[in-house]
């Protein structure tokens, strides 16, 4: 297999995080909207909330339903749009999704216990980490119960696009939720 164009790469990269990139943004959507449980139950640890309210069950539950509907959407038209399937195998694209969704959200619930272990404050700014948190997440998952898979898709040129791309598509989402008047912070 040659090497890919720089379009091919972005466009391999976006279509290879969409599940994990709708995840991420439906959970903060829908949680905004249905959010009633936040998943700390408002407890707090050293004075501080373990998470917070910004990160409820209504939110991970829409959020991982979202993305894995995404994902299969793309899976059943992936040859028709000439792209890769997450496997031939059905079983485990449904491994390969649910790695890409659950872990996306696990690594944002761990971004939010890092902030609030450091006396943040829900929304405030940490560069880089509030973009990325969701990725790392999403590969570390991947990489733990897919690695092959993740290893032989996320190549060097395809996961240096993702850590490129991700947070000036995140902070533009973010940016056009704070116009909408869905989200509080413009980052």
């Amino acid at each position: 297999m040659g090497e890919m164009s720089l379009i091919d790469t972005v466009v391999m990269a976006i279509w290879l995080m969409l599940p994990a990139y709708i995840a991420n943004g439906a959970a903060a959507f829908f949680g905004g909207i249905f959010g009633r449980t936040p998943i700390d139950l408002r407890r707090n640890l050293r004075k501080n909330r373990i998470l917070g309210d910004g990160k409820t069950y209504e939110g991970f539950f829409f959020g991982v339903s979202a993305g894995l509907l995404v994902g299969t959407l793309q899976q059943f038209s992936a040859k028709s749009l000439r792209m890769p399937e997450f496997s031939a195998n059905a079983d485990f694209a449904s491994v390969v999704l649910l790695c890409l969704c659950v872990g996306a959200l696990l690594g944002d619930i761990a971004a939010s216990f890092v902030k609030r272990r450091l006396g943040l404050r829900r929304g405030a700014l940490f560069p880089l980490l509030d973009q990325l948190d969701f990725v790392a997440g999403a590969w570390l998952f991947l990489f733990a119960f897919a690695r092959e898979w993740f290893l032989a898709n996320f190549t060097l040129s395809v996961a240096i696009a993702v850590i490129l791309l991700t947070p000036p598509l995140h902070l533009l989402t973010n940016f056009l939720g704070f116009k909408m008047r869905l989200k509080r912070e413009a980052w």
